[in-house]
């Protein structure tokens, strides 16, 4: 028998965004219009939603079938932590406004898929629509249109302020590529965002991810560009598999993966000792946290075990680097445990302590959300009952120090 010598084939090259897609100033782009704010914007934060969050999923077997953006508003509204004075609904973003990052063929093609409810086998194959965990949906273009509109509003609104604070709950697409759909994301509106920061005249933002997912697209977005730092901390080895310690991506990111089982106290460390100076350092005119509720505990696609007391914690220590701040939501698929997350967010944001008990009408939501997933069948009634988890400290391990030592490292 012949013996078979397997073929060393070089790994694929890394996804990269040209750098002159990003480098160019053009704000006419945005069509910011600051009527659509409330009128206490900059003065007190403001938080920006829609109702096409309310009905819209993803299909009944994806893990975005649950409902996640409206339950945190709704317990937002219940504990009287917001009301319409400091609401704005978002707009959809128009195609040519996509265009900014995005490919014009790969948008349109979004779009017809929505008209028609089919996507051709070829459309399939080069943009990704339809398959890898990205379905068709009644909603596919209009959703992250909308979520994209927000992040274009808010960085528009934000440059247009000394200092200001924009809560997007709907945001935090991160992994969405400039010509494919990526990782459930169809657009990216935490790049977007940037972007309507930039061109309406500021001059160094930075991003700080916290999603249980490497936030690839927007580093890939702004890879070599030194107007934009972007910080992932994220669970090492999980899908996309991106974000080595010594990633860099040309000098302008830095990430920390972290060890399965991150718990409360190294979460607090790897925050202020290594997430908060590597922002003060870059010293930006804007920040955007994108906080993904994976990495919690009762989350069932990441190995985490974080309480939302850490991102709460987190946010409340990145909030005052930067005078301009917005926050998008991003990965989640608990939707008890990402709606209480989220809403302890905004009340973060605020000065308002989140680790109370929620009131009736807000017991009430959060009782009438569903899962098809095997622990929603009998959720504990703690999900229901409470809107803080439970602490959950312990020891830092070795690791957490070196990730620290290395990420801030010249």
């Amino acid at each position: 028998m012949d013996t078979v010598i397997p073929v060393s084939r070089p790994d694929p090259a890394p996804y990269r965004v040209a750098p002159e897609v990003t480098a160019r100033r053009d704000p006419a782009w945005t069509r910011f219009d600051p009527t659509v704010l409330p009128a206490g914007f900059p003065a007190r934060p403001v938080m920006v939603g829609n109702e096409i969050y309310r009905h819209s999923v993803y299909g009944q077997r994806h893990p975005l079938s649950i409902q996640r953006v409206t339950p945190a508003v709704d317990i937002a509204r219940a504990m009287g932590w917001i009301d319409d004075a400091h609401y704005a609904e978002s707009r959809q973003a128009e195609p040519d406004q996509l265009h900014r990052f995005h490919d014009p063929d790969y948008v349109a093609a979004v779009v017809e898929a929505e008209r028609s409810r089919h996507v051709p086998e070829a459309v399939r194959e080069r943009y990704n629509i339809g398959r890898n965990g990205n379905p068709v949906f009644a909603e596919i273009f209009r959703r992250p249109a909308t979520s994209s509109g927000a992040s274009i509003l808010a960085g528009s609104a934000l440059a247009h302020v000394q200092r200001g604070l924009i809560h997007s709950l709907a945001g935090g697409t991160h992994h969405g590529r400039r010509d494919m759909a990526w990782g459930f994301c169809f657009f990216n509106d935490p790049v977007l965002g940037i972007l309507a920061m930039l061109d309406h005249g500021l001059e160094r933002v930075a991003y700080v991810d916290l999603d249980a997912h490497h936030g690839d697209g927007v580093q890939d977005a702004f890879h070599d560009d030194d107007r934009v730092l972007t910080v992932s901390l994220h669970e090492d080895g999980r899908w996309p598999r991106t974000g080595a310690l010594d990633d860099r991506a040309g000098g302008t990111a830095r990430n920390l993966p972290v060890p399965a089982g991150l718990n409360d106290s190294e979460m607090a460390l790897l925050v202020n000792a290594a997430v908060v100076p590597l922002v003060q350092r870059f010293f930006p005119d804007a920040l955007v946290i994108q906080t993904g509720a994976d990495g919690l505990a009762d989350d069932p696609q990441a190995r985490l075990e974080l309480s939302n007391r850490a991102l709460w914690d987190a946010v409340a220590a990145l909030v005052p680097t930067a005078p301009r701040v917005l926050v998008v939501g991003g990965g989640g698929y608990n939707p008890w445990s990402v709606a209480r997350a989220w809403a302890g967010i905004w009340a973060t944001l605020n000065g308002i302590d989140p680790a109370v008990p929620p009131v009736p009408a807000a017991e009430r939501v959060l009782r009438d959300l569903t899962w098809n997933h095997s622990r929603g069948r009998n959720p504990p009634e703690h999900w229901f009952t409470t809107l803080a988890d439970r602490p959950n400290p312990g020891p830092v391990r070795d690791h957490i120090h070196r990730i620290i030592e290395a990420v801030l490292a010249p």
